[in-house]
């Protein structure tokens, strides 16, 4: 690596800038090691790359193929980890730091392949259905799909998870096939660059998905329209101001902000200073202060405890605190890193000294700090403070100032209720932590706290072994929160890629949906042909093929039976004056035994390339059937995902089959889908 190596956008497929700007600097001691690029962007190039480039070589892939590159690419980005570790020691992060940026970031990637793979169809079409009849001949109905932007995705990111604040935006607008242009906070975008690079060298990546700016936006907010998106992480002043840009105002661009809030965590006051769950508080304020040096926006900014234990939290939390060794990462020991820059560690001590002003401070050095390790004199270091707020109901500035870094304040309450009500104070948060032993606490008081709180980590002694912690987003939850934490919404699944997805309610004939979902709609026109569908491979069915089966009478020797296999002697199969007593009026069959009697009428027995029945969807029993009913089933392919090859196994793709189950009247009595794997031909 050169002496203060000049970064680069990656803009329009090429890489620009070549001379120096502004000089950014180590956490660990204040010297240079990278320089922004003083060449301006064209963001009118950017914006037109990725709408017309990106878009078109996205949408040559399908959201199966898009999951398995995000599952490669994190793979990539794996093996390739140590040379973001090196880069990343810049920030001022320790390993387990940076172990949550990188790795974390690159798992985020695995998770939504997995998610992809498991959860999204073949095409680049989602229907979210099912289907709702319209009309009473069942000739008219109508349903929701989700369908690519054909637009591009700003995402602008804060400057405390370079890595993982890419990537958990950048996983889910892939997987929904919309190019996104990058835009880092400047201070720690060396990283970014770095991860950036990384992913255009892995060759996964379509042309134009993903591009990089380094330095300021310009003029490309200016650039956007209703089918983009911007999504933005960092503090609420800068979600504010950009949430009023006269051009995403006018255009109804949506903006999506993730924004620092004052997080909380509530000790119950059931909980003494004996029980385990005492420490566990201790524990996880603890770690949510130390940290990346407190700068999370998940981090918990205040600690409510039971007034009676405030002075306890105070004590043991001090002694915890104490044990933490500040410093250069590099040395053994140190378990806490730098502040990212010079600029955020003033920011941090104006807002302690906001803060301490009618407050205690009980835990922190100020001045008299003195960080670990040779030539970190210059560096960005911040002894982790504790306060205490001791009138939490009449103080504004605990509910209102946000010290982001290694910073938090503990304050008493009288009772839950008040407890809740504080809480609330924060204005609309992340993330809130409930620690209590007692069902019944969690039970009263999640709902109140749901509503002001994005998240609610509930910790027992029961989860701690394997909790993730107050401040650990996962990409299967939503990550996000009301109010002052910015009203958007990240991550949650399948959620986080129906954001960068356009919803639209499609009207018309059953076979008319089944063509524009790709999946059958209960009223189409079906296709029967002699051969039976679980004779054909997975290229040969189309969606519509199907079976009308032969009848079958339902007699009583057929429940006895089934009730001595089964073992199952439920009254309304065997007991004549209890069945006649019930709404029913007469004995019924198992509806167990009419889902196994339709498998029989529709099965194809014999060896073929139907592999397997992995499962049973939207089971309903719709209609009871007497001894004497007659039954008849129909089998129509409902829907298929094609999934790529694995190694070891011979290819083959899903089926979901719809099942009716009728009876002498034509009454639906069941209905199902079933998911099977259906081998594909020879290739």
């Amino acid at each position: 690596m050169s002496a203060n190596p000049t970064l680069q956008s990656f803009i329009g497929g090429r890489w620009i800038g070549s001379t120096p700007s502004a000089a950014l600097a180590s956490a660990l001691d204040g010297r240079a090691v990278y320089h922004t690029h003083s060449e301006a962007i064209d963001f009118s190039e950017a914006v037109d790359h990725a709408r017309r480039s990106g878009v078109q070589h996205l949408l040559k892939l399908d959201f199966q193929s898009r999951a398995a590159r995000l599952r490669a690419l994190g793979a990539w980005l794996l093996d390739k980890k140590e040379e973001l570790y090196e880069i990343s020691r810049h920030t001022g992060a320790t390993r387990a730091d940076s172990w949550i940026d990188i790795e974390g970031g690159a798992g985020t990637l695995l998770a939504y392949a997995s998610l992809g793979a498991n959860e999204l169809p073949s095409g680049n079409l989602l229907h979210e259905g099912p289907a709702i009849p319209l009309g009473k001949q069942g000739r008219f109905a109508g349903t929701h799909i989700l369908v690519p932007r054909g637009g591009v995705a700003v995402h602008i990111n804060a400057f405390n998870f370079p890595v993982w604040g890419m990537l958990e935006k950048f996983a889910p607008c892939f997987l929904a096939g919309m190019p996104c242009i990058v835009k880092p906070a400047t201070a720690t975008s060396f990283l970014t660059e770095a991860a950036v690079r990384l992913m255009h060298g892995s060759g996964l990546l379509p042309e134009g998905s993903l591009q990089l700016v380094i330095g300021g936006t310009g003029d490309l907010l200016d650039r956007l329209d209703g089918q983009d998106i911007v999504t933005f992480t960092g503090s609420a002043d800068t979600a504010a101001k950009l949430r009023a840009h006269p051009g995403l105002i006018a255009r109804s661009v949506p903006f999506n902000a993730e924004a620092d809030s004052l997080n909380c965590a509530i000790l119950s006051d059931e909980i003494t200073p004996d029980d385990e769950e005492f420490d566990l508080f201790v524990k996880e304020v603890a770690r949510e202060m130390t940290v990346k040096a407190g700068q999370k926006c998940t981090a918990i900014r205040r600690a409510l405890v039971p007034r009676k234990h405030l002075d306890a939290v105070a004590e043991r939390l001090s002694q915890r605190l104490a044990k933490v060794v500040v410093g250069d990462p590099a040395i053994e020991g140190v378990k806490m890193g730098a502040l990212a820059s010079k600029s955020q560690q003033a920011d941090v001590a104006e807002r302690v000294a906001q803060l301490a002003r009618g407050n205690e401070v009980v835990f922190g050095d100020g001045g008299a700090f003195k960080p670990t390790g040779d030539g970190v004199a210059n560096g960005a270091f911040f002894s982790p403070t504790l306060l205490v707020c001791r009138n939490a109901g009449f103080d504004s500035a605990a509910h209102d100032v946000e010290a982001f870094g290694p910073v938090s304040t503990l304050m008493p309450y009288s009772d839950l209720d008040e407890a809740v009500a504080l809480a609330a104070r924060g204005k609309g948060s992340l993330v809130t932590t409930l620690v209590t032993r007692d069902p019944q606490v969690a039970a009263r008081v999640v709902p109140a706290l749901a509503i002001h709180h994005g998240r609610v980590h509930i910790l027992d002694n029961e989860s701690a072994a394997e909790s993730t912690g107050h401040g650990s987003p996962l990409p299967l939850l939503k990550h996000g929160g009301p109010g002052r934490a910015g009203g958007g919404e990240e991550l949650g699944g399948l959620r986080g890629v129906k954001h960068y997805l356009q919803r639209a309610a499609v009207q018309g004939s059953p076979t008319m949906l089944t063509a524009v979902t790709r999946e059958y709609v209960r009223g189409a026109k079906v296709q029967e042909e002699p051969l039976h569908p679980f004779r054909k491979h997975f290229e040969e069915l189309a969606i519509g093929d199907s079976l009308l089966t032969h009848r079958r009478t339902v007699g009583e020797a057929d429940i006895v039976a089934f009730g001595g296999i089964s073992g199952d002697y439920f009254y309304m199969h065997f007991d004549e004056i209890a069945a006649k007593e019930s709404p029913f009026g007469q004995r019924i069959a198992h509806g167990y035994f009419v889902l196994s009697a339709a498998a029989g009428l529709f099965v194809s027995p014999a060896k073929g390339p139907v592999l397997a029945n992995y499962g049973l969807d939207t089971l309903r029993f719709v209609k009871p059937v007497p001894i004497g009913d007659t039954i008849q089933a129909r089998l129509t392919c409902k829907r298929k995902i094609d999934r790529p090859a694995k190694k070891g196994q011979p290819p083959q793709g899903v089926v979901a089959w719809d099942v009716q189950v009728t009876n002498q009247d034509g009454d639906l009595v069941a209905s199902y889908d079933i998911l099977t794997l259906v081998l594909k031909k020879d290739e």
